[in-house]
Protein backbone atom coordinates (compact mmCIF):
# COMPACT_ATOMS: atom_id res chain seq x y z
CA UNK A 1 0.00 0.00 0.00
CA UNK A 2 2.85 2.34 0.68
CA UNK A 3 4.22 1.64 -2.79
CA UNK A 4 0.90 2.63 -4.39
CA UNK A 5 0.88 6.07 -2.66
CA UNK A 6 4.48 6.70 -3.69
CA UNK A 7 3.57 6.05 -7.37
CA UNK A 8 0.59 8.50 -7.17
CA UNK A 9 2.97 11.20 -5.99
CA UNK A 10 4.80 11.12 -9.32
CA UNK A 11 1.65 11.14 -11.49
CA UNK A 12 0.63 14.76 -10.89
CA UNK A 13 0.09 17.24 -13.80
CA UNK A 14 -1.88 17.40 -17.03
CA UNK A 15 -2.22 14.62 -19.51
CA UNK A 16 -2.21 14.97 -23.27
CA UNK A 17 -6.01 14.74 -23.43
CA UNK A 18 -6.49 17.67 -21.03
CA UNK A 19 -3.97 19.79 -22.96
CA UNK A 20 -5.70 19.06 -26.28
CA UNK A 21 -9.14 19.90 -24.88
CA UNK A 22 -7.80 23.16 -23.42
CA UNK A 23 -6.18 24.08 -26.77
CA UNK A 24 -9.45 23.30 -28.58
CA UNK A 25 -11.46 25.50 -26.20
CA UNK A 26 -8.97 28.36 -26.56
CA UNK A 27 -9.12 27.98 -30.35
CA UNK A 28 -12.92 28.33 -30.33
CA UNK A 29 -12.65 31.40 -28.08
CA UNK A 30 -10.09 32.93 -30.43
CA UNK A 31 -12.34 32.35 -33.45
CA UNK A 32 -15.28 33.90 -31.60
CA UNK A 33 -13.19 36.99 -30.78
CA UNK A 34 -12.08 37.30 -34.40
CA UNK A 35 -15.68 37.07 -35.60
CA UNK A 36 -16.76 39.71 -33.08
CA UNK A 37 -13.90 41.98 -34.17
CA UNK A 38 -14.93 41.60 -37.83
CA UNK A 39 -18.52 42.57 -36.97
CA UNK A 40 -17.31 45.59 -35.01
CA UNK A 41 -15.13 46.71 -37.92
CA UNK A 42 -18.04 46.42 -40.38
CA UNK A 43 -20.30 48.38 -38.04
CA UNK A 44 -17.64 51.09 -37.73
CA UNK A 45 -17.27 51.30 -41.52
CA UNK A 46 -21.06 51.56 -41.94
CA UNK A 47 -21.27 54.32 -39.31
CA UNK A 48 -18.38 56.23 -40.87
CA UNK A 49 -20.00 55.98 -44.29
CA UNK A 50 -23.29 57.29 -42.94
CA UNK A 51 -21.55 60.11 -41.07
CA UNK A 52 -19.80 61.13 -44.28
CA UNK A 53 -23.12 61.11 -46.14
CA UNK A 54 -24.70 63.32 -43.47
CA UNK A 55 -21.76 65.73 -43.81
CA UNK A 56 -22.09 65.84 -47.61
CA UNK A 57 -25.88 66.37 -47.41
CA UNK A 58 -25.54 69.09 -44.79
CA UNK A 59 -22.86 70.88 -46.86
CA UNK A 60 -25.15 70.81 -49.90
CA UNK A 61 -28.10 72.12 -47.90
CA UNK A 62 -25.96 74.87 -46.35
CA UNK A 63 -24.63 75.95 -49.75
CA UNK A 64 -28.17 76.02 -51.18
CA UNK A 65 -29.37 78.13 -48.28
CA UNK A 66 -26.43 80.50 -48.78
CA UNK A 67 -27.13 80.92 -52.50
CA UNK A 68 -30.87 81.20 -52.02
CA UNK A 69 -33.64 80.51 -54.50
CA UNK A 70 -32.52 83.31 -56.83
CA UNK A 71 -29.19 81.56 -57.41
CA UNK A 72 -30.83 78.33 -58.48
CA UNK A 73 -32.08 79.61 -61.83
CA UNK A 74 -30.22 76.98 -63.87
CA UNK A 75 -31.63 74.12 -61.80
CA UNK A 76 -35.10 75.29 -60.88
CA UNK A 77 -37.67 77.74 -62.21
CA UNK A 78 -40.56 79.22 -60.31
CA UNK A 79 -43.14 77.06 -62.09
CA UNK A 80 -41.28 73.70 -61.96
CA UNK A 81 -42.96 70.79 -60.25
CA UNK A 82 -40.09 68.71 -58.92
CA UNK A 83 -36.99 69.50 -60.94
CA UNK A 84 -33.88 67.62 -59.79
CA UNK A 85 -30.15 68.18 -60.10
CA UNK A 86 -27.48 65.55 -59.59
CA UNK A 87 -23.88 65.93 -58.50
CA UNK A 88 -21.12 63.61 -57.34
CA UNK A 89 -19.03 64.31 -54.28
CA UNK A 90 -16.24 62.31 -52.72
CA UNK A 91 -15.19 62.36 -49.10
CA UNK A 92 -12.05 61.04 -47.46
CA UNK A 93 -11.36 60.01 -43.90
CA UNK A 94 -8.22 58.99 -42.07
CA UNK A 95 -8.42 55.34 -41.07
CA UNK A 96 -5.81 55.62 -38.34
CA UNK A 97 -2.12 54.88 -38.31
CA UNK A 98 -2.39 51.18 -37.43
CA UNK A 99 -4.87 50.18 -40.14
CA UNK A 100 -2.49 50.45 -43.08
CA UNK A 101 -2.50 52.53 -46.19
CA UNK A 102 -3.79 52.22 -49.70
CA UNK A 103 -1.70 51.29 -52.72
CA UNK A 104 -0.95 54.96 -53.38
CA UNK A 105 0.89 55.31 -50.06
CA UNK A 106 -1.85 57.26 -48.29
CA UNK A 107 -3.73 56.18 -45.24
CA UNK A 108 -7.15 57.25 -46.47
CA UNK A 109 -10.29 55.44 -47.44
CA UNK A 110 -12.34 56.93 -50.27
CA UNK A 111 -16.09 56.79 -50.55
CA UNK A 112 -17.84 58.31 -53.54
CA UNK A 113 -21.17 59.82 -52.58
CA UNK A 114 -23.80 60.55 -55.22
CA UNK A 115 -26.13 63.33 -54.26
CA UNK A 116 -29.41 64.20 -55.88
CA UNK A 117 -31.21 67.42 -55.03
CA UNK A 118 -34.90 67.64 -55.84
CA UNK A 119 -36.75 70.95 -55.64
CA UNK A 120 -40.49 71.21 -55.44
CA UNK A 121 -42.61 74.29 -54.89
CA UNK A 122 -44.93 74.26 -51.95
CA UNK A 123 -48.23 76.10 -51.94
CA UNK A 124 -47.30 77.48 -48.54
CA UNK A 125 -44.42 79.39 -50.15
CA UNK A 126 -46.41 80.87 -53.04
CA UNK A 127 -47.62 84.46 -53.00
CA UNK A 128 -50.48 85.42 -55.27
CA UNK A 129 -51.68 88.88 -56.10
CA UNK A 130 -54.70 89.58 -58.25
CA UNK A 131 -55.47 92.83 -59.92
CA UNK A 132 -58.07 93.93 -62.42
CA UNK A 133 -55.76 93.03 -65.30
CA UNK A 134 -53.81 89.96 -64.21
CA UNK A 135 -53.01 87.47 -61.51
CA UNK A 136 -49.38 87.18 -60.49
CA UNK A 137 -48.06 84.16 -58.66
CA UNK A 138 -44.61 84.24 -57.14
CA UNK A 139 -42.84 81.31 -55.51
CA UNK A 140 -40.50 82.76 -52.91
CA UNK A 141 -39.24 79.47 -51.48
CA UNK A 142 -38.74 75.88 -52.55
CA UNK A 143 -38.68 72.67 -50.60
CA UNK A 144 -35.34 70.92 -51.24
CA UNK A 145 -34.81 67.21 -50.74
CA UNK A 146 -31.16 66.12 -50.70
CA UNK A 147 -30.64 62.39 -51.20
CA UNK A 148 -27.10 61.11 -50.73
CA UNK A 149 -26.23 57.54 -51.79
CA UNK A 150 -23.03 55.54 -51.40
CA UNK A 151 -21.99 51.93 -52.03
CA UNK A 152 -21.41 49.61 -49.08
CA UNK A 153 -20.70 45.88 -49.36
CA UNK A 154 -22.46 45.37 -52.68
CA UNK A 155 -25.55 47.40 -51.81
CA UNK A 156 -26.46 51.06 -52.02
CA UNK A 157 -27.09 52.94 -48.80
CA UNK A 158 -28.80 56.35 -48.77
CA UNK A 159 -30.02 59.12 -46.51
CA UNK A 160 -32.46 61.99 -47.12
CA UNK A 161 -32.35 65.51 -45.71
CA UNK A 162 -35.13 67.98 -46.42
CA UNK A 163 -35.25 71.73 -45.95
CA UNK A 164 -36.64 74.98 -47.30
CA UNK A 165 -34.61 77.26 -49.56
CA UNK A 166 -35.73 80.89 -49.60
Amino acid sequence: MLNRFQNMKYKRGFGIAEVLVAALVLGFLYLALLNMQKGNREALLRIRGRDGAVEVAQNIMDSLRTVGIAGLADCVKSDDEGKSCERKDSLFWDRGRFVGGNNDGTNRARIIYTSEVTFSPDSVYTAEATSQYETVRHVYAKRALVKVSWPFKGSTQSIDIEGVIR
